[in-house]
């Protein structure tokens, strides 16, 4: 499976507690956190990853990111910090554009 979002989570498979939503991207709770709080921003269309966004309407990337933006804030004003970040190549398991938005020790 190289497409956890695609194959589970939007064709809702996979059952995820939903953070925050919008028409263009979704965020929900991670299914295997590494942290304590690990929440997962993904684009509710099929995007592989950050280094192909040129290849997608820029539209996709501003949802997308209001939408990180929208629970990093949230996160940060809970925790007082949080963590934003995204995987590329080998260390990209799911080839689907996501970020991961998180707060915990795991990283510290």
């Amino acid at each position: 499976m190289d497409d956890f979002y695609c194959e589970q989570v939007l064709s809702k498979k996979t059952v995820v507690n939903v953070v925050a939503e919008t028409t263009d991207a979704i965020a929900f709770h991670h299914t295997k956190p590494f942290w304590p709080v690990h929440i997962v921003v993904i684009p509710k269309v099929h995007v592989p990853s950050l280094t192909d966004l040129a290849n997608y309407d820029a539209s996709i990337v501003h949802a997308v990111m209001a939408l990180v933006t929208q629970v990093a804030k949230q996160v940060e004003a809970e925790h007082g910090a949080c963590r934003v970040l995204t995987n590329l190549g080998d260390y990209q398991d799911s080839k689907h554009l996501h970020f991961h938005v998180n707060y915990g020790a795991a990283f510290s």
